[in-house]
C-alpha cells in the first residue's frame, strides 16, 4: 500500500475560495480496479480512516479522501463554516483529481456522519460520476431534534454572530470501545469545542434540501447505521433512505453499535459488508 499526501485549493467561485484543503490517497500494490472518494465526518480528519482504505486497497481499491474545510490540516476556522456548500467544493475538487488520475476507473463515494450529509449533497450534482455510495450513520436528522426556540436563537446568533459555539459533541457517543474514544480525544487534529451556529444552521438547511429532493438519487446505494447511534439519527436516515429512487438500495441497521460503525468493536465484520457491497457494485461506467 502506498500513501501520498498534498493540497488542493478552493476555486473563486467557493465560498472558501483561496482556502487550501489538505488531501490524502491511499494506492493499493497492484494497479487499482476501483476508487473510492472518502467524506469523513464532523471534526474529525481522514486520518482516521487510515484503517479502512488499508481494508479497501487490500481488495484492490485505491482511496482518497480531503480534510473538510475547517478540519484536519486544512484551512478554516474550527467547528465552523461560512456555507455548507464549501464542504461540496471540496468534493468536488477531490473528484477532479481522482477521475484525472483514474478516468477508466469506476467510483464508489462513502460518506460518514457530516460527510454523509456532504456526500448526499455532493451526490445531487455528481451522481452520474458515480457506479454507487454508502453512507454510514449519515447526520440527515439531529439525534436530538432542537426545540422551536432553539432554532429561532440559532438563526439569529447564525446571522449576527454566526462564529458562536452552540453545540457540544458528545465523544462518549462515538463507540463502545474505549480506545476509540481515548484516541479520538487525545488526537491534536480533532476539534473538541463547540459547533457554531452558522455550521449548524447549515447543517439542518441541508438535512432539508437533501431530503426534499431524495427521489432525484438513482444510482446503488447502501446504508449503515448502529441502531444505539444517538449522535445521528437512525429514523431521520430511513425516512430519506424511504424516498431514495434507486431500485437499488439497501439500509443495514447493526443491532446495538454506537455511531461510528468502523470504529466498533464489531468493525471487521462492518467492513467486510462494506468491502462486498463494493465488490458487487464496481461495474464499468
Amino acid at each position: 500500500m502506498g500513501q501520498s499526501s498534498g493540497v488542493l485549493t478552493l476555486g473563486p467561485s467557493s465560498a472558501g475560495a483561496g482556502s487550501k484543503l489538505f488531501f490524502q490517497r491511499w494506492l493499493p500494490e497492484a494497479s487499482p480496479r476501483g476508487v473510492v472518494l472518502l467524506a469523513h465526518g464532523y471534526a474529525e480528519h481522514l486520518g482516521r480512516y487510515d484503517h479502512v482504505a488499508a481494508r479497501l486497497n487490500q481488495h484492490g481499491i485505491a482511496v482518497f479522501a480531503v480534510d473538510h474545510w475547517g478540519h484536519g490540516r486544512s484551512d478554516g476556522a474550527r467547528g465552523h463554516v461560512p456555507r455548507f456548500s464549501v464542504f461540496c467544493d471540496g468534493m468536488t475538487s477531490l473528484l477532479d483529481m481522482a477521475r484525472n488520475e483514474f478516468p477508466d476507473l469506476p467510483r464508489i463515494l462513502i460518506g460518514h456522519s457530516m460527510g454523509g450529509l456532504i456526500a448526499t449533497a455532493h451526490l445531487l450534482s455528481c451522481q452520474s460520476d458515480y457506479a454507487g455510495a454508502i453512507l454510514s450513520g449519515p447526520a440527515l436528522k439531529p439525534g436530538a431534534p432542537p426545540t422551536a426556540a432553539t432554532l429561532v436563537i440559532g438563526r439569529l446568533l447564525s446571522r449576527f454572530l454566526p462564529k458562536t459555539g452552540i453545540l457540544q459533541l458528545d465523544s462518549a457517543a462515538i463507540s463502545r470501545d474505549p480506545q476509540v474514544v481515548a484516541a479520538y480525544r487525545a488526537d491534536p487534529l480533532v476539534h473538541t469545542g463547540k459547533m457554531s451556529a452558522r455550521l449548524a444552521s447549515e447543517m439542518l438547511d441541508a438535512m432539508a434540501r437533501v431530503h426534499a429532493r431524495a427521489s432525484d438519487i438513482h444510482l446503488p446505494l447502501l446504508i449503515l447505521h448502529g441502531s444505539k447511534d444517538s449522535l445521528a439519527s437512525p429514523e431521520g436516515a430511513q425516512e430519506m433512505f424511504a424516498r431514495i429512487g434507486s431500485s437499488d438500495k439497501r439500509f443495514e441497521l447493526l443491532d446495538g453499535l454506537y455511531h461510528e460503525v468502523f470504529n466498533e468493536p464489531e468493525r471487521e465484520m462492518v467492513l467486510d459488508q462494506l468491502c462486498a457491497w463494493i465488490d458487487a457494485h464496481l461495474t464499468s461506467k
